[in-house]
């Protein structure tokens, strides 16, 4: 018999997955710490939990050096990634919501683009925006502001606004000695000019949508005459590529989409070079509110053959909810000041929520322009109840194993699921945990299979710059 001296102390949040049959993933996320437990291994782990002293044997005693290892036992306290934001906000990056209008009519759209009378964003109104998170960088002494174009419909149709919006910036960098980083959104239907300009303008690069197969992007992405978009989004990227020019893809997968994008994904990965490629089930609002869910276990299994495919040609792709090499309670700009301009001039801090006549405009618009034209003013009532949406404000999310990597998912998402009830939870939830465990299993077999342990890496715990860190 071996003696254990004293009871260990448990010193991580610890959380138990089953996997099958006496086999469970014990997951320790911020000591980015996780193995493969058989049942005696996790009786020992409750015990512990417990406060019980655990039997003096002699695999008891290497279990707990094996913890301790890990940081699992004994070690210094966790620092939860938490930061908060009080105050008025100070940003630094601005995204332009340039037009309503869209050359596209896609199917799923959540804007429902081209059924409204288009709205369209004026030089003036984008003057205002870059001139106040330019002059906030000078404030806070950074050397860089960010422009973002974006919107309820496609950027480039407000070409007018959008190439005269960069110019501005441009200047305005100039003569405060600093710089301007731009990107933007786009379906890709740019003439050549228009990628000419892209290419030499967007140091950022572009987020851009396209479904991947022909037929597929066709069926869903139509031009607003009906035509397919396809051959025209194909010869912008290959634009692209030639170019080295930095892009991403998005891709949207409806219900009845799901059995071809592994096609998809591997159409992409051999005709496409982008730096990233991003997979997601459609949002049932907008065009495709009364269309079938596609956030169920069909998408995960297309998802899982759809990675294989894709790093068995040297890419990867991911779902916006599971980043597990992402520590944060944010999970994007809302709960922290994102600031965007809707073509009004009023302030958004959703993507989704780009009009003043989106059902939760009032959840999410938190200013408008001031008088003189000078400033912004802020609602902080607004405000403060976005920033009480990151993930340590929501119970539902708290034995959650995801919950430092998913920091709650999107809440425009969850409103338009739960209405302004409590947050209990949505599809993509199970989406997000599946996903998350996968790439926690893949860092053990990567590690060599018995289990996974490292440092965090530096930037991988989000630390805004104009958030407090609070560790509790």
């Amino acid at each position: 018999m071996v003696t254990i001296q004293r009871i260990p102390r448990l010193s991580a949040e610890l959380f138990n997955i089953p996997i099958d049959v006496n086999r469970y993933l014990i997951y320790a996320p911020l000591r980015k710490a996780a193995f493969i437990a058989n049942g005696p291994l996790v009786n020992l782990l409750a015990d512990l939990q417990e406060g019980k002293p655990p039997e003096s044997t002699e695999a008891n005693s290497a279990s707990i050096e094996f913890l301790r290892c890990l940081e699992i036992l004994d070690a210094g306290p966790e620092k939860p990634p938490i930061t908060v934001f009080e105050g008025p906000p100070c940003p630094t990056a601005v995204t332009l919501f340039l037009t309503t209008a869209c050359n596209l009519r896609c199917t799923y759209c959540y804007a429902s683009a081209g059924e409204t009378t288009p709205r369209t964003m004026t030089e003036e109104v984008a003057k205002q925006g870059i001139d106040y998170v330019s002059a906030n960088a000078v404030k806070k002494s950074i050397p860089a502001f960010e422009l973002s174009f974006h919107g309820g419909g496609e950027p480039s149709v407000n070409w007018k606004t959008l190439t005269r919006a960069m110019d501005y910036a441009k200047e305005r960098a100039r003569q405060l000695d600093i710089t301007v980083q731009a990107s933007s959104a786009t379906n890709g239907m740019l003439n050549d000019r228009q990628i000419d300009w892209t290419i030499a303008n967007l140091e950022g690069g572009v987020s851009l949508s396209f479904d991947g197969l022909p037929k597929i992007q066709d069926k869903y992405r139509p031009t607003a005459l009906g035509k397919g978009s396809s051959g025209h989004v194909l010869h912008t990227i290959r634009r692209f590529d030639e170019a080295n020019f930095k892009y991403g893809i998005r891709i949207t997968v409806t219900a009845d989409q799901i059995p071809f994008l592994p096609d998809s994904i591997e159409f992409v990965c051999r005709n496409a070079q982008p730096q990233q490629i991003q997979v997601e089930p459609s949002y049932q609002m907008g065009r495709w509110q009364d269309a079938p869910s596609a956030e169920t276990e069909g998408f995960i299994a297309a998802f899982r053959e759809a990675q294989e495919r894709a790093r068995s040609l040297e890419k990867e792709i991911f779902f916006s909810a599971a980043r597990v090499g992402t520590l944060t309670n944010h999970f994007c700009g809302v709960t922290r000041n994102t600031f965007a301009l809707s073509p009004n001039g009023n302030v958004s801090a959703c993507f989704e929520v780009f009009s003043e006549d989106n059902p939760w405009a009032s959840a999410f618009f938190y200013g408008k322009p001031a008088a003189d034209g000078s400033d912004y003013v802020f609602d902080l009532d607004t405000l403060n109840n976005l920033r009480r949406q990151a993930v340590q404000y929501k119970p539902y999310c708290a034995g959650c194993f995801a919950k430092w990597h998913c920091a709650g998912d999107c809440y425009h998402k969850a409103l338009t699921v739960s209405g302004n009830e409590a947050f209990n939870g949505t599809s993509r939830c199970h989406i997000t945990r599946e996903l998350t465990k996968d790439q926690i299993l893949e860092r053990i077999t990567a590690a060599g299979g018995i289990f996974w342990h490292e440092p965090p890496e530096p930037g991988s715990q989000d630390h805004p710059s104009d958030g407090k860190e609070i560790y509790s």
